[in-house]
């Protein structure tokens, strides 16, 4: 894990549920809550790291949500049909980051060049050089792969020094504390230790992918007020998932 002298990351991903551009508790985009996601991802960019940020659909649509529940569309299309939905999520993200004078690129893992550019690594490496936050939407592409293990495979591919989560808790816990008041937090894991305990941290596929690349995870709260300057500044906040 390399840091920058100053102590900041040189380069992280960013994991964004779909339910960070959705009014709480609601479903659909508001962009008050876009707005303020915008207002941190830009500070994070003027200090100089360099931002990609995966964001999710859930907000609009759930593929396996939807593909349970009807017996008309396929499973691999309501996953493709979720997949469209983080392309508007990244479309309103990166309005909202340009409003404020963030140089951005949006990049998708299934064409749409009209909207999008395609996602090349070498492009993205170069767009993230050149301090553009480059937002990732699609997944991989592919059906049957949840956001988390998209997350995972980017940064592997970009060579991200640190993979954040957002998330609306503070950080990991043996139990969902909202439910169970006695949860365990824990400030720090192993890779090991999330998938011995199969601890909700990401799923399995990206806890490996992580694991085997030596890319360490942050699981913190976003909607805490300088939480994504902080991570990004190599601050302790949340839980950090790492090789020991």
């Amino acid at each position: 894990m390399s840091v920058t002298p100053s102590g900041k990351y040189k380069r992280v991903l960013l994991k964004v549920s779909g339910e960070a551009l959705a009014p709480p508790s609601e479903n659909g985009i508001d962009m008050e809550e876009v707005r303020a996601l915008a207002d941190q991802i830009a500070r994070c960019s003027k200090t100089g790291c360099q931002l990609a940020i995966v964001v999710g659909g859930g907000n609009l649509i759930r593929g396996s949500r939807l593909s349970a529940q009807s017996n008309v569309i396929q499973e691999s299309t309501a996953h493709y049909m979720g997949m469209l939905g983080t392309v508007i999520n990244g479309l309103a993200l990166q309005d909202a980051l340009e409003h404020i004078g963030c140089e951005t690129r949006l990049m998708t893992a299934i064409r749409m060049d009209g909207v999008a550019e395609p996602f090349i690594r070498r492009r993205c490496t170069r767009h993230l050089e050149r301090g553009r936050v480059v937002i990732l939407a699609c997944g991989t592409g592919q059906p049957f792969v949840t956001t988390d293990t998209a997350a995972a495979l980017r940064a592997c591919e970009i060579g991200a020094e640190m993979l954040l989560k957002a998330t609306k808790v503070d950080g990991v816990y043996s139990d969902d504390p909202v439910k169970n008041p006695h949860a365990v937090y824990y400030e720090k894991l192993n890779y090991h230790q999330v998938l011995e305990q199969n601890l909700r941290v990401m799923d399995m596929t990206a806890i490996g992918l992580c694991m085997d690349n030596k890319i360490p995870i942050t699981v913190f709260n976003y909607l805490k007020e300088g939480n994504i300057e902080r991570a990004v500044a190599g601050e302790r906040v949340g839980t950090v998932v790492s090789v020991s």
